[in-house]
């Protein structure tokens, strides 16, 4: 039988299910509302709905690796709280999602990453309606990245809270180890790119104008400032530069240095450090 619109909307007024899903309900049940009402809460699809405006600050980021160490993806899984984001079915779905972005055909650059959000995704692989219907809360996707090494090897990192995930495509002579450890820089120290010249020319000369007027007000004259300038823009390079900052591990080296003995030969290309609750990843562009 044919669905008039009204139908339609009297139902998502009163289950607050998607257009389509009360479309599709009225159509399993021969236009009969109440039993399309049960069929949405059935499917878990009106308490879904009912639950999508509430904030969605926890969560974890999914982690899937290959095998051969070649391919690695992350991914957000969102949702209310923490003891939810212990869950071991909303665990299981994080882990899932990320071997699934892994699994994608996506458009991987010369750099070895591909990143996106859930707009991006397939609508199925995003869809979190089953999942909130078990644990009664909101739940969303968020962000994912794709890492990939063809002759090489990616070097992951996820934190024991799970919030805060690393990928490192590293080319060449690559060794695993040297790669986990500069995916624990990223993740420790949250680089903005890769090396100095990566860094973008308007949020150097902000940098250096804030220097400058620094130097000036400590009283240096003008041509005392510009060199002032250029130690202070030294050590900023040292602090949002992967390659330039300090290894954890050593600050006696610079990650440059620490590669260059332990993986001689390997090139980092890229990276991208996911982390709950911030607005954006760190990464090279």
């Amino acid at each position: 039988m044919a669905i008039s619109a009204s139908q339609v909307k009297a139902l998502r007024d009163k289950t607050g299910a998607g257009m389509m899903d009360c479309k599709k309900a009225l159509a399993e049940t021969g236009g009969d509302e109440e039993k399309a009402i049960a069929y949405l809460r059935e499917k878990g699809l009106a308490k879904a709905a009912k639950k999508a405006g509430r904030a969605t600050s926890e969560g974890l980021i999914g982690f899937f690796i290959a095998q051969d160490g070649k391919t690695a993806a992350i991914a957000e899984l969102m949702c209310e709280t923490d003891f939810v984001a212990k869950n071991d079915e909303f665990r299981q779905f994080a882990a899932d999602l990320a071997a699934k972005v892994a699994a994608l055909d996506l458009p991987v650059g010369p750099d070895g990453m591909a990143k996106g959000t859930a707009a991006e995704l397939p609508a199925d692989m995003a869809d979190v309606t089953g999942l909130i219907a078990k644990l009664g809360e909101n739940m969303g996707v968020g962000r994912f990245a794709k890492a990939v090494a063809a002759d090489g090897c990616v070097g992951s990192y996820i934190h024991s809270n799970g919030k805060i995930g690393v990928l490192v495509p590293v080319s060449g002579s690559a060794n695993v180890d040297a790669a986990r450890d500069v995916a624990m820089q990223v993740a420790a120290a949250s680089p903005l790119c890769l090396t100095s010249t990566d860094v973008p020319a308007d949020l150097l000369e902000k940098e250096k104008e804030i220097y400058r007027n620094q130097a000036i007000e400590e009283g240096k004259a003008p041509e005392i400032a510009d060199k002032v300038v250029l130690g202070r823009v030294s050590k900023y390079y040292k602090e949002v530069c992967l390659l330039e900052q300090p290894f954890i591990k050593d600050d006696k080296k610079s990650i440059k240095q620490y590669l260059k003995e332990a993986a001689p030969g390997a090139t980092v290309t890229n990276f991208v450090r996911l982390a709950l609750g911030e607005g954006g990843e760190s990464k090279a562009e």
